[in-house]
């Protein structure tokens, strides 16, 4: 008997397969289901324990309350992707077209002229002439003209410094606001203020004044050089200024309904 044993070790010692290198290969792969005869005597151990009750309604619970952004949206909606796409080329036209907006993009000896026709459509210089005008004119229909400019001016301001301050959008290029955008808290892109108010004074002065179609024209192609040079100077997308427009007609609509007669404006001259 123990010699038997002996040759028993001494052929577990010269089988190469059970060597520690090499018993990855006394193991039934992976991919390959154990008999059901083993599986029956593995449940039947006394080691064998089923699973707890709560685990798969937990397990459940807790995939369903995922955070919102560990979620992937694997088909994302056509609004979606169409609102993704009209952005991309929004941003792309938009940087295109400011070839004024520093000091090494291609039109930069013309930056001086563009920043100037912009300044034309600011709220300073338009609420100071506004007033100086109103100090001096003498007529009643001048005066009800002029103060409800006035109006439409401050309505514009605050429409617009609003809107920007709760969207909070960039331009398309990282340029600083001047000091005149400071003063109207016109910082940010969206709408563009200035697009805005050269809108809605051309459309007023083709409303309220007599003018000669050549001045009629001048007028409108004025208004679409100020939102040109606005995109041209980086300030502003495209979708940003074609929204000042709207913005801007908008607002000659809103203080049309709010005119203010002759009577109303001499009370509040003679007050002032």
């Amino acid at each position: 008997m123990p010699g038997s044993q002996s040759r028993a070790r001494a052929r577990d010692r010269n089988n190469i397969l059970n060597r520690a290198e090499f018993l990855s290969l006394n193991q039934p792969p992976k991919g390959v289901p154990e008999p059901r005869g083993s599986s029956a005597r593995k449940g039947s151990g006394p080691s064998a324990q089923p699973p707890p009750p709560g685990d798969g309604a937990r397990e459940r619970r807790q995939s369903q309350q995922l955070p919102e952004e560990d979620c992937m949206q694997l088909n994302p909606s056509f609004k979606g992707i169409a609102f993704s796409s009209l952005l991309a080329i929004d941003i792309c036209m938009s940087k295109r077209l400011g070839v004024c907006a520093g000091r090494a993009a291609s039109w930069a000896s013309a930056r001086s002229i563009i920043k100037l026709i912009g300044v034309t459509g600011h709220g300073v210089p338009w609420i100071g002439g506004t007033i100086l005008c109103l100090v001096k004119s003498s007529t009643l229909a001048g005066q009800e003209v002029l103060l409800n400019l006035l109006l439409a001016l401050l309505l514009d301001i605050m429409t617009v410094a609003g809107m920007q301050k709760l969207i909070k959008r960039r331009g398309p290029f990282d340029t600083s606001p001047g000091l005149l955008d400071y003063l109207t808290m016109d910082v940010y892109a969206f709408p563009a203020g200035h697009a805005s108010r050269a809108a809605m004074v051309s459309k007023f002065f083709l409303s309220h004044l007599v003018l000669a179609v050549p001045l009629r024209v001048l007028l409108v192609l004025w208004a679409l050089c100020v939102g040109l040079s606005r995109v041209m100077i980086g300030r502003h997308h495209v979708t940003d200024v074609v929204s000042g427009f709207a913005l801007g007609y908008l607002q000659f609509r809103l203080v049309e309904l709010v005119w203010m007669s002759s009577n109303t404006c001499q009370m509040l001259i003679s007050a002032w």
